[in-house]
This record gives C-alpha cells, sequence and structure tokens, in this order.
C-alpha cells in the first residue's frame, strides 16, 4: 500500500442534512477518491457519491447489500471502503430492524477491492453522537500512522467509537459528543473488548489459531479421530478437569470481592456438571471412573490465575461452536459428536460468559505493564493447551 493519504469530508450527517454542495461532491469523487487509503461514507453519503457517477445502486436493506454498495464505491477509486450502518440498524439475527425496539446491532462493512470484513457493535440508543463520523475517521488515521494493519485500525476505532458512545456524558443541550478519553490512561483496548483485543493481537493470532484449528481438534469435526487416541485422551481430560476446578476453585479464595468469589465458584459448579456428563460419555467407550482415577498424570496471583485458565475456558467454547456450525450437517456416525454438543451447551455457554466477563472487568483496572505480562501468560498457557492436543494425538 502506498503512503496513506488522511482527511476528513463530512457530506451528509448523521441527521440526513446534505453538508457538501453538488459540485464539491463531483470533485471529491473524481480527484480525491483515486488518491485515498480508505474513505468512511455512512450509508446516504454512500448513495450521494453514487449519484451521478454512472454506477447503478440500489438503497440497502441487509448486509449483503451494504456489502454491494461498498463494492461499488471502491469502483471509484479508493484503496479501500469503509461502509458505516448506523442508517441501517438490524435485529440479532442480522435481519433489518423496522424501529428502535427491534434494532439490537450494527455492522461496518470494510471492503479492501479482494476481502470483506464485518465489524459488529451494539445497537445504542444516544445524544451524545455528534461527530461520531469524524472521530471514526480520525481513530483509524491514528492506528495507521501507529503502524497497525488495517483491519486491525478499524477494528480499534470502531471499539473506540462504539466506548466512546456507551461512556459519554450529557453536556448542555442538544447532541452531545462521545467520550474520547475513555482510555486516555493508555490501555490500548475500549472498555469490554480485551478478549477481542488479545485475540487480534499478532504475538496471540498464530498461537491461537494453533490451539483452536489444530489437527487434533479437526479430527473430533469430521470424526476421523483414531479411537483409542480419543480414550487417551478422554482419561486425561477428566484429570485435567480436576485440577482445572481446583484452580477456579483458588482463584474463588484469591479473590478480593465477594461478586468475583461467586463468579469463580459458579465456573466450578459448570465443571462439575461437565465431569458428570464426561464421566457418562466415558462409560459410552467403555471407560470407568476407577480406570481413569488410576491413570498416571501427564505432566500466581488472581488475575494472572484467571488469564492462566481463560484460553481452556474459552477455547474450548469457541472450537465446538464452530465444528458445531461446520459438521452439523454430518454428526450422525460420528462418535465424538457428543463432546461437541457438551461445549456448545446451555451451562457451558454460561460458565465462558461468567469467566469473559470477569476477565473484561478486572482487565481495566491494570497498567500497560502489566497487560503485557498477562497477554504473556495468556499465550504460555495456550502453548501448553496445544501440548495437551499434542498428548492427544500421540505426541508430536
Amino acid at each position: 500500500m502506498s503512503e496513506p493519504m488522511w482527511s476528513n469530508w463530512v457530506m451528509v450527517s448523521t441527521s440526513g442534512s446534505q453538508l457538501l454542495p453538488q459540485d464539491a461532491v463531483e470533485g471529491l469523487r473524481t480527484k480525491l477518491l483515486p488518491l485515498t487509503t480508505v474513505v468512511t461514507p455512512n450509508i446516504p453519503e454512500a448513495k450521494l457519491l453514487l449519484k451521478d457517477a454512472g454506477v447503478d445502486y440500489e438503497d440497502p436493506q441487509n448486509v449483503e447489500g451494504m456489502i454491494k454498495l461498498a463494492k461499488q464505491i471502491r469502483k471509484l477509486g479508493p484503496k479501500c471502503v469503509l461502509i458505516k450502518g448506523g442508517h441501517l440498524p438490524l435485529t440479532k439475527e442480522r435481519k433489518t430492524a423496522h424501529n428502535s425496539e427491534e434494532a439490537s446491532i450494527v455492522i461496518d462493512i470494510l471492503y479492501d477491492g479482494e476481502k470483506v470484513t464485518l465489524f459488529e457493535t451494539d445497537f445504542l440508543v444516544s445524544k451524545n453522537t455528534h461527530g461520531t463520523g469524524c472521530s471514526l475517521a480520525s481513530a483509524i488515521s491514528a492506528n495507521l500512522a501507529s503502524g497497525k494493519d488495517l483491519e486491525r485500525a478499524v477494528r480499534g476505532a470502531v471499539r473506540f467509537v462504539e466506548a466512546g458512545i456507551k461512556t459519554s456524558v450529557d453536556i448542555g443541550k442538544g447532541s452531545g459528543p462521545i467520550n474520547h478519553f475513555h482510555s486516555v490512561y493508555s490501555l490500548p483496548f475500549a472498555p469490554g473488548r480485551f478478549l477481542e483485543y488479545v485475540l487480534d493481537r499478532p504475538d496471540v493470532k498464530a498461537v491461537w489459531n494453533d490451539f483452536t484449528q489444530h489437527e487434533f481438534v479437526t479430527g473430533l469435526g469430521t470424526g476421523t479421530l483414531p479411537l483409542e487416541r480419543f480414550k487417551e485422551y478422554l482419561a486425561q481430560d477428566y484429570l485435567y478437569l480436576v485440577h482445572f476446578a481446583r484452580s477456579n476453585a483458588l482463584a474463588a479464595y484469591k479473590a478480593r470481592t465477594m461478586e468475583a468469589v461467586a463468579a469463580s465458584s459458579r465456573i466450578v459448579l459448570h465443571i462439575e456438571e461437565e465431569m458428570a456428563l464426561h464421566l457418562s460419555y466415558c462409560e459410552s467407550f467403555g471407560i470407568t471412573k476407577e480406570q481413569i482415577e488410576s491413570r498416571p498424570e501427564t505432566q500466581g496471583d488472581w488475575l494472572g490465575l484467571q488469564v492462566a485458565l481463560s484460553p481452556c475456558l474459552i477455547g474450548y467454547g469457541e472450537i465446538a461452536k464452530r465444528l458445531y456450525k461446520e459438521h452439523s450437517s454430518k454428526k450422525e456416525g460420528n462418535p465424538y459428536w457428543k463432546w461437541i454438543e457438551n461445549y456448545v451447551a446451555e451451562d457451558y455457554t454460561e460458565a465462558v460468559e461468567i469467566g469473559s466477563a470477569l476477565l473484561e472487568k478486572h482487565m481495566r483496572e491494570v497498567s500497560p505493564s502489566r497487560l503485557e505480562e498477562l497477554i504473556k501468560i495468556f499465550v504460555r498457557a495456550t502453548e501448553l493447551e496445544i501440548g495437551f492436543w499434542d498428548m492427544g494425538l500421540g505426541g508430536k
């Protein structure tokens, strides 16, 4: 990508007023867009850019329509297009919302000429949205200037604006600004977005992919994993769950607030339910509890302990969700399908939500240097999870 061009042009306001004269729109379209790294129009601005440009377009009614609009804007010359979805709120099922009661999410569409990336945020009802487009474009520019690739720059900017709206305060009368200072003490993620941030970091992304896309996991989804390897894994996993429960109990002991004690305790109870299912599952493979407990086992502080536990808790949920989605049509005859169902079940999903919420809350209170220490713990714990999969394959 050549030297980026950064400039903010406000064409149509959030309220729908055209702020840029038509002759200026023509100059922008023909002279400036071909020089632009990324253009960030809302839907009315995108339609205005295409007007009189000789490009057929339709008013988007869904995500597919927004993607088509982004592709049409890119034909005008910019390297990348980010269509902002604030004018098209959607339901949880990504259907067009007909009123604010139905509205649940907003999706922004990034198109770079080859790849389409969707950024989903909560639909927020607030009068403090004045200048959100300028704030978003400026945040993207700042992120690009700091060396981030385009996708990470846009994701960070989207989260910055989302948190700015959520944490804004009413000032004076009429529409107010977002809170631009919600992360002023220099943590690099918006409130409630730690896990998204850490899983998107280049130093975490590769090891997380190795964990969640492991050969052992693939074998579970397709049902091709050798049965003896799975039996060995089941036995070791039961012993691991015992330690996992102990670790969460220790986390409850080390917690400083009753809320944190209760959260860790609920996770222990979820593990107890999971172990009962696990034993029942083992019996279907001819493995008794006594046989499991007779097998030999293979070989901080409160927040560090929580971070160390999180790759297992969150990763298993992510893996099972993906396998369930990709292979549900071929589940018949897959001897490992029950394992997948256990980790998409409501009780496990709830445990993931509890653990994630606990992390999100307390990660906002650490210093930048402490954050880097905790991410190293996260990476190391993920590497150990990969080793567990490797063991399931008989060692690598």
